[in-house]
Formats: structure tokens, sequence, C-alpha cells
């Protein structure tokens, strides 16, 4: 049975970043699926059109102060009569904050409604400076309520999960996300590509990553510095942006880092070969549930130091390393892997990306709807 399931979502970035990778690759699943997506986000101004990923419909949202250009759904009003409107069989929230009243809505109205973590709320709470003991009183509470409001809370990892299982929550499911394994691939490391930014003698460092607090970007800078002071010849290349960005750039001209910021990479190709083409990514976001940058990472054959406060370590494996939330730690884990043959290292990273496929994440997504996936399930009954 075909199901008409919207999806509502704030902060998403205005051109890329993992929330929107997730949201195109899921909402293009569920159309393959024979299903009917509709995707409501914030906007400049309103539209409304169609895509691969099916109907994405903007509503006029305010920016966010220091964000960065996100934006949010602040009109319950207009976004509760366009839910009326749209009448959903399913209903899907990737916004644990401002649009938890959606679960009451969705009750009222009868429609079984999932909300998906994408963070951890003490893991945000604590990178913006709270102390774990109230960060962590504070997210047990914000959770309990949102257990209560939702037919289902789906968790992308293991680590997203525990906060729930934490609070005896009964109604959380586990659906990975995925990874494009044709679009990153080890065939696009490009010689040109690294020599634009190092010489032969220069590990290249790759932070790709939303440049805000929760982010940690500034662990990068640290790691470099911490590597250049050992005497290990590395350069960096930062491509993102976001509000810290201009605190970023002065520090490493104060500092006289070897670092190129490319602000906001649009060309997904282009994205790729630097991934491909760098010898290590890094991955300092503390608060990450999942990491699709750094799975992109390891698809295209690079490995990762991730933060071992995140969710990464479980996503990573022993395919790459993981760190304390330090310069120091993270410029030894990159030394670590720099230790290791080059062709093993990347043969590494390309088969534990390769566990992450975007078809099993859009049937895990669907079983939390309770939502058929014909294709799938043709391919398990072996009929062509």
């Amino acid at each position: 049975m075909s199901l008409r399931i919207v999806r509502l979502a704030n902060f998403v970035a205005p051109a890329s970043g993992g929330l929107r990778t997730a949201l195109r690759e899921l909402g293009t699943g569920y159309r393959r699926a024979g299903h009917e997506p509709v995707l409501v986000v914030p906007g400049e101004r309103a539209t409304d059109r169609d895509t691969e990923q099916g109907r994405v419909i903007t509503l006029p949202g305010p920016l966010l102060p220091g964000t960065g250009g996100y934006r949010v759904l602040t009109d319950k009003r207009r976004v509760a009569a366009l839910l009326r409107s749209l009448a959903p069989d399913r209903l899907e929230v990737c916004d644990r904050t401002t649009l938890r009243w959606t679960g009451v809505w969705a009750r009222r109205a009868r429609v079984p409604a999932v909300m998906v973590s994408h963070e951890t709320a003490d893991g945000v709470l604590r990178t913006w400076g709270i102390p774990e003991g109230m960060a962590r009183r504070t997210a047990d509470a914000l959770n309990t309520r949102t257990a209560h409001m939702y037919a289902r809370v789906v968790c992308t990892t293991e680590f997203a999960e525990r906060e729930f299982v934490r609070i005896g929550a009964r109604n959380v499911v586990r659906a990975p996300l995925g990874v494009d394994l044709k679009g990153r691939h080890p065939a696009l490391r490009d010689p040109g590509v690294r020599a634009r930014y190092a010489r032969g003698d220069e590990a290249l460092l790759v932070l790709c990553s939303r440049l805000s607090v929760e982010k940690r970007p500034g662990t990068a800078l640290d790691a470099l510095e911490e590597l250049l002071g050992r005497g290990r010849r590395a350069v960096l290349v930062v491509a993102g942006d976001g509000p810290l960005r201009g605190r970023l750039e002065q520090r490493a001209r104060e500092r006289r880092l070897p670092v190129t910021f490319l602000g906001h990479v649009a060309d997904r190709e282009v994205l790729s070969a630097l991934q491909a083409s760098a010898d290590v990514c890094l991955a300092p976001g503390p608060a990450e549930t999942f990491g699709l940058a750094a799975l992109e990472a390891m698809a295209c054959g690079t490995p990762v130091v991730a933060s071992a406060s995140s969710a990464l370590p479980e996503v990573v494996g022993s395919a790459g390393a993981t760190a304390a939330d330090s310069g120091e730690a993270f410029a030894d884990a990159v030394r670590l892997l720099l230790g290791r043959p080059e062709g093993a290292r990347r043969e590494a990273a390309r088969a534990r990306a390769e566990c992450f496929g975007w078809d099993a994440s859009v049937a895990a997504f669907l079983a939390a709807h309770d939502a058929q996936d014909p294709v799938r399930r043709r391919l398990q009954e072996g009929v062509g």
C-alpha cells in the first residue's frame, strides 16, 4: 500500500550538510519504493516543487542568529494547517526541539508519527557549555517527553539510542544512515587535486564540516599545530562554512598554520575528489550520532580520525582511529593511521563504508513507519 509520508525538518543547512543529504536519500528511496514522500522545510520564501526525492515544500522561516544560515519553522498555525491539508498517512519529524509539538498534533489526528534522533540531546547541550550533570538531567526530561509524544523514536546508531535506553523508553528502533557508494569511490583520488594543496612530503588532512560550535572544528587546527610542532609536515584543507569561520581563519593566520579554507563546496564531485585525495579526514564533532561526512570520506578510501565522544567509533570501526577531544590526541591518531601502509588503510576504509548502503537504510526507516518496501520484498523473495 502506498503511503503519504510527510517529513518535517528544521536546522537544514542552506546548501549542504549531513541532514540535507539524509533527507534527500531517504526521500528518493521512499519514492522508489512506491510511497509518496513530502518534505517540509523552512526557507527564505514559500515554494512547492516536485523533485527526485518527492514533493518539497518550503515555508518562510526566520534566520537563527549566529548559526550561519539555519532557519526554523516558527509559525505553528501555518504548519498545522499545511499538515491538515496534506493529510499524511505517516509523519516523520527531524527536530527534537522546536517541532516537538507535532507529536501532539499527530496523536490528535491519529497519524502514526516518528521522531528521528539526529543528535544526542545531552551531547549538544554539553557542546554549548552546559555542565554534564545538568545536561544529562535536561536531556532525560526532554527525551522522556519525546518518547511519550511519538509512536516511535528512530536512532541511527547504538550510541544515539543509549540516552533513550537510559530513561527506559521502549519505542526506540535502530535505522542506520548510508552512503552513496557509487558517487563516493577510491577511483576519484586525483594526484592533481592533492598537489594543489600539499607537497609530496606533506600529509594532506581534510575537514568537511559545518564550522559551528557543536562540530568543534578548532580541534582540527589544534591537531595540525601539534603535528607541525612534532616535526611532521602536514597541511589542512577545510571544506565548509559557518559562524566560526572568521575566528578560525584569524587563528590560522596568527599562528601561521598551513590551512586552506574553501568555504562551502557546492559541487559534490569536487568535494568527493578532495576527500579521495586526502591522506586522513578529521571528524572532531563530539555530539555526532552518525557522521555522514566521515562515512563519505571512507567510501572514497580515506581513513578517518573521529572523536571518541561521538557515535563515529561505532561507524568507523577498525578502519579508522578515534581520539579524545584534544589536538594532542587527534595528532596521535593521525600519526597512527599514517603509519599503516597506504594501500591497506585505504582498502580498509572502503570496505567499512560498504557496510552502509542507502538501500538498507531506506528499508529500516520504512520498517519504522510500518511501511512496506515492495522492491526489497521482491528481492528477498527472489522474484524478478
